[in-house]
C-alpha cells in the first residue's frame, strides 16, 4: 500500500516565508514576462526561455537532492535507482513535462497579447479546472463551499473579460482573441499536470527532487524537440540565445524559482496559503501593471478582480479532517490544488 502524503509538520515561520516567496515570485514574474515580450528590443524566442528554465530548475533539483543525501556515495545511488535505472518512471513524469512545457509556451503567447492583470485574473480559471480534474482523475469530492467559490471565480472572470482593462503606454500588436485562447489551453494544462504530478508524488514515498528530477529530465527532451519543430529555422539563422537581455535570464530565473516553489508548496503547505498567495499576487500585478504600463482600471474590471480574490479564499478555507488520513480511508483528504 503506498504512503499518503501528508502535510508535513513546519513551523509558521517557514510558511510564511513560502507565502512570500510565492507571491512576489508570481507578481514579479507576470510583469517581467510582459515587458519582455512587449518591449522595443529584438524579441526573443520564448521556446528557448522555456528550455533553459527546465534546464535550470534540473540544476537546482540535483543540488537540493545532493544536499537532502547527505553524501556523494548515497547520491549516487539513488541517481543510479531512480533515475538511470527507472525507464519506466522517467516516461512516467514525461506525461507533465509535455503538458506543462505546452502551458508555458501557451503563457508566453498569452502575455504577448493580454495585460499582465487582465492575464493574472484569468488564469486564476486553472482552480476550476483543476477542481474538475481532482474530481475526476482522484476520485475526490468538493465541499459546497469550494463549488460556490469555482462558479463565483467563473463570474469573476466574465466581469474582467466583458471590458478588459487596456494598457495606454504600451503600444503593440496584440489579438485578445488569441491571449484568451492561449489562456484557456494554458489553463486545461495547468489542471490536468498539477492532479497528474499530485497522484505519481502520493503513489510512493519518493523524494520529491527525485521527481522532479525525472520530470525535469523529460521537459528537457520534450522543450528542445518543441524548440527546433516551432523555430528551428530562424534559430539556425539568429542563434539560440538572440534578443536575450539580462530581463529576459530574469524572467527564465523567476520562472525556475517558481517551479521548484510550487513542488515545495504541494510538499509543505495548504490551500488556504495558496489562496492568498494568488490573490496578493494578482493585487500586486495590477497595481504594478497601473504604474509601469499605464492601465486603466474599469469598474467592470475591479469588481471581477474583487469576485476572484475572494472566491479563491474561500475555495481554500479548509474542510474539516482535510490535514490527515482517516483510518480505513486510502484516499487523503488534503486538498493540494493549484499545482
Amino acid at each position: 500500500i503506498a504512503k499518503p502524503y501528508t502535510l508535513e509538520n513546519v513551523s509558521l515561520l517557514f510558511k510564511l516565508y513560502c507565502l512570500a516567496v510565492m507571491t512576489l515570485v508570481a507578481a514579479t514574474y507576470t510583469i517581467a514576462l510582459r515587458y519582455t515580450r512587449t518591449t522595443d528590443n529584438e524579441l526573443y524566442f520564448s521556446t528557448t526561455a522555456v528550455c533553459i528554465t527546465e534546464v535550470i530548475k534540473l540544476l537546482l533539483s540535483v543540488g537540493l537532492l545532493a544536499k537532502e543525501t547527505g553524501s556523494l556515495g548515497r547520491f549516487k545511488a539513488s541517481l543510479s535507482e531512480n533515475v538511470l535505472g527507472s525507464p519506466k518512471e522517467l516516461v512516467k513524469l514525461s506525461v507533465p513535462s509535455l503538458v506543462y512545457a505546452v502551458q508555458n509556451n501557451m503563457a508566453f503567447l498569452a502575455l504577448s497579447n493580454l495585460d499582465a492583470a487582465v492575464y493574472q485574473v484569468t488564469y486564476q480559471l486553472k482552480i476550476p479546472c483543476t477542481a474538475l480534474c481532482t474530481v475526476l482523475m482522484l476520485n475526490r469530492t468538493l465541499s459546497k463551499l469550494q463549488w460556490i467559490s469555482v462558479f463565483m471565480l467563473c463570474g469573476g472572470v466574465t466581469l474582467v473579460q466583458w471590458k478588459p482593462a487596456q494598457a495606454t503606454k504600451v503600444v503593440v500588436e496584440q489579438n485578445p482573441l488569441l491571449g484568451f485562447g492561449a489562456i484557456a489551453i494554458a489553463v486545461l494544462c495547468s489542471g490536468f499536470a498539477g492532479v497528474y504530478f499530485e497522484k505519481v508524488l502520493k503513489s510512493s514515498d519518493t523524494s520529491l527532487w527525485v521527481r522532479n528530477i525525472q520530470m525535469y529530465l523529460s521537459g528537457i527532451i520534450v522543450t528542445l524537440v518543441g524548440t527546433y519543430l516551432s523555430d528551428g529555422a530562424d534559430i539556425k539563422e539568429k542563434g539560440f540565445f538572440y534578443g536575450y537581455t539580462y530581463y529576459v535570464w530574469f524572467v527564465i530565473f523567476l520562472a525556475s524559482v517558481g517551479g521548484l516553489y510550487t513542488s515545495v508548496v504541494v510538499k509543505y503547505t495548504d490551500n488556504i496559503m495558496k489562496g492568498f498567495s494568488a490573490a496578493a499576487a494578482i493585487v500586486l500585478s495590477t497595481i504594478a501593471s497601473v504604474l509601469l504600463f499605464g492601465l486603466q482600471i474599469t469598474l467592470t474590471f475591479a469588481l471581477g478582480a474583487l469576485l476572484v480574490c475572494v472566491s479563491i479564499y474561500l475555495y481554500g478555507l479548509p474542510r474539516q479532517d482535510t490535514t490527515s488520513v482517516q483510518q480505513g480511508e486510502t484516499t487523503p483528504k488534503e486538498r493540494l490544488i493549484g499545482v
